[in-house]
Order: structure tokens, then C-alpha cells, then sequence
């Protein structure tokens, strides 16, 4: 499955600053992973975000966000963020500060 390399890439950008970062083929995208634990990636067009279960349904109520669903049945603790939601690179940035601050908080694979 093809994903947006202009969206991976812009997220590339951002995250390769953190230490012990590194992407890897998932979810029929590309994922950006923090001492084993998955942060954000991109499927298809989207953003996916890992999230704290609890933080799942306030970031669900912002615009452009839904639920993680690749099966048919959603995917707990994950996210996706619509193209629209990510034009402005505050709000990308904000992303993956929340992913990477949820993988960041796990303990090392």
C-alpha cells in the first residue's frame, strides 16, 4: 500500500531531532518508532498517532481526527489525523510531540 512520501517526509523532518529514532514499515505505511515504541507513522495519506488510552477520546473530538480503524475494528490507543488537519506545521508539530511524549513515557523494547 502506497503512503505519502511529501507527508513522511515533512514528518522526517521533525522527529529526527529526538534521540533513538528510527522509521520502519508498518501498518502499510511508514512509522516512526522512540527506544521500540511506535510514536507516529503514515498510511496512505493520513497521520497515525499513538496515544494514552485515555487521551484517545479528547484528541477524537478535535477536527479532522478518527479513529485508527485498517480492519474494521479500531485499533485502541491510536489515531489517524486527515491531510487537512496537518497543513499547518504547528499542528503537525503538535502531533508528534504527542506520540513521541506517549512512546517516550514507555518503557524501552
Amino acid at each position: 500500500m502506497a503512503y505519502s512520501q511529501e507527508l513522511a517526509e515533512r514528518i522526517r523532518e521533525l522527529i529526527i531531532e529526538r534521540l533513538d529514532v528510527t522509521g520502519r514499515k508498518m501498518f502499510g505505511g511508514i512509522a516512526w518508532v522512540l527506544s521500540g515504541n511506535m510514536a507516529v507513522g503514515v498510511n496512505n495519506d493520513r497521520m497515525v498517532v499513538r496515544l494514552a488510552h485515555e487521551e484517545v477520546g479528547t484528541a477524537l473530538a478535535e477536527p479532522h481526527v478518527g479513529p485508527m480503524d485498517f480492519t474494521g475494528k479500531p485499533k485502541r490507543g491510536f489515531v489517524t489525523v486527515e491531510p487537512k488537519g496537518l497543513e499547518d506545521e504547528g499542528d503537525l508539530a503538535g502531533w508528534i510531540a504527542t506520540g513521541a511524549g506517549f512512546a517516550a513515557s514507555l518503557p524501552a523494547k
